[in-house]
């Protein structure tokens, strides 16, 4: 069995994408996120979005899961777990997170995002941007034409689809 579809067949425009300039701080991106992110339907979009320079360069891509794991750091693990014998929180706890959740809010996405990595050219195998996704832990993946101009994006959604219909084909 020979997989020869290509990154050009399953390419998704950039626009087609939320996005948002690296200076954007994790409460405008979460603002974003909520309003352009499907809900618990059926998607084949990953839970982020890209993060472009002032000349509209791919930087990186935040996730909810960056988004979660760099306010867990953020947060003193005393003050998110700090609990009276009964269960209710503190009041100078409770104070102390509100001011770590206020000020991780002010941070721009640039700091929490996850940078970008690797990319795959259209004429590229979906079998090399399978690979590439998977040992980089990649949800979406960069497409740039002569390793400059970036023309789309490939979700791993459509790489599992591709890559599922040519195994049942065989």
């Amino acid at each position: 069995m020979e997989i020869d579809r290509k990154v050009k067949d399953i390419i998704v425009d950039i626009f087609d994408f939320p996005h948002v300039p690296y200076w954007f701080t994790v409460k405008q991106a979460i603002k974003i996120m909520k309003v352009t992110l499907p809900t618990r339907e059926k998607t084949s979009y990953p839970l982020g979005i890209l993060v472009f320079d002032e000349k509209y360069n791919l930087l990186g891509m935040v996730s909810m899961k960056d988004i979660l794991r760099a306010k867990e750091a953020e947060l003193p693990k005393s003050a998110a777990v700090s609990h009276m014998p009964d269960g209710y929180a503190t009041a100078s706890s409770t104070s102390r997170v509100e001011r770590e959740v206020t000020k991780y809010a002010e941070k721009a996405v640039s700091e929490v995002m996850t940078p970008l990595k690797c990319f795959v050219e259209p004429d590229d195998p979906v079998t090399k941007a399978a690979y590439l996704m998977i040992d980089n832990d990649l949800m979406v993946m960069p497409v740039l034409e002569r390793k400059k101009k970036l023309v789309g994006l490939v979700l791993l959604t459509e790489v599992f689809d591709q890559l599922c219909s040519e195994i049942q084909k065989g």
